[in-house]
């Protein structure tokens, strides 16, 4: 069996009290005594148990989060963000991966409740009552990434994005482009691409530009590949705004297969900036918003929660930009 605590007293010679003052650093233990501790607990491989250290202090010091998607493209430097944050704040994370399914999540909501964990990072396609039943029913402190809560009921860390799209249409607009798609998943799937729809289809009827909308059963690659060839082929735009990047991937490969030339032929933007987007040739062009921080930020809203500092709003947004590359500039030069 493992060792538990009351074996390094005893090993050490010293109360269970004095063993937890070292552990935790709470207060001042001769040196001598905590030489003792220390080796007593490397000579029995001594690993504290988290839930019931939490059990004691009512923290574990751990924290969930749940994402919709694990292999998105993007996720790899935006949980980099929340691990890099709760390692400085002495937290650990549970990462655990929804497929945007309601009812998992709800489960996983559960299952972080099961296990204790001190705060929930939380990100969706979409947020339903479903969700604030949940979230209500486990009471745990919660700020959503890259998800908002229209109602903002619930802390959240994310960017404008229909501001976002606007700034694209506008972008768009002062290159000439007299008709632009826009390409994303239908109306009512996700928040994040009903927001950019709406941007783009206020930026375009105020630019007097030519809107058309192509709606995907969902947002990937192969899906936006398929219909946006059929669509280059009978009704192409001049530019295409997609909703993330790996559909303006899907955009570029459909134009290279019909002998397009791009952006001569057609201008593509994409969403995100992630690490696609300097991979693909030509080079796409794409909003950007560092990852980084979407979870660097929401980490460290959460600990404010659980520390009980002062916040100004319960609402963060972060900056966003246009990063022209190829896909739009015929004379691009880095």
């Amino acid at each position: 069996m493992s060792a538990t605590i009351y074996d390094v007293a005893r090993e050490a010679g010293v109360s269970m009290a004095t063993v937890s003052r070292v552990m935790n650093d709470t207060a001042v233990v001769k040196e001598e005594t905590k030489k003792r501790v220390l080796d007593a607990i490397a000579k029995l491989s001594y690993r504290p148990n988290a839930i019931a250290r939490g059990l004691a202090s009512k923290r574990t010091k751990t924290i969930g989060v749940i994402v919709p998607d694990v292999s998105a493209a993007f996720m790899a430097e935006l949980v980099r963000g929340i691990e890099d944050i709760a390692t400085m704040y002495q937290y650990h994370i549970i990462l655990c991966n929804s497929d945007g399914q309601l009812n998992r999540e709800r489960d996983l909501v559960g299952t972080m409740w099961e296990k204790q964990v001190d705060g929930l990072l939380f990100m969706s396609p979409r947020l339903r009552q479903e969700h604030i039943d949940t979230f209500e029913e486990a009471q745990l402190p919660i700020v959503l990434c890259r998800t908002d809560d229209p109602e903002k009921r619930i802390p959240s860390v994310n960017i404008n994005n229909r501001q976002a799209a606007i700034d694209v249409v506008d972008f768009l607009g002062a290159k000439g482009c007299k008709s632009i798609a826009f390409v994303g998943a239908k109306a009512g799937q996700r928040t994040l691409t009903d927001e950019r729809r709406e941007g783009f289809l206020l930026a375009a009827k105020r630019n007097g530009i030519d809107a058309q909308l192509i709606e995907l059963p969902n947002e990937s690659y192969a899906n936006g590949l398929e219909v946006l060839k059929d669509t280059f082929q009978s009704a192409r735009p001049r530019a295409v705004l997609t909703a993330n990047d790996e559909l303006a991937i899907a955009a570029e490969h459909a134009a290279m297969d019909l002998s397009l030339q791009i952006p001569e032929d057609l201008m593509i933007v994409g969403f995100d900036n992630t690490k696609l987007t300097e991979m693909s040739r030509p080079a796409l062009t794409t909003v950007t918003q560092s990852m980084y921080d979407y979870g660097a930020v929401a980490m460290r809203f959460l600990t404010k929660l659980l520390s009980d500092e002062p916040i100004s709003t319960y609402t963060v947004v972060l900056p966003h930009q246009i990063l022209e590359r190829e896909s739009t500039a015929p004379k691009f030069i880095k």
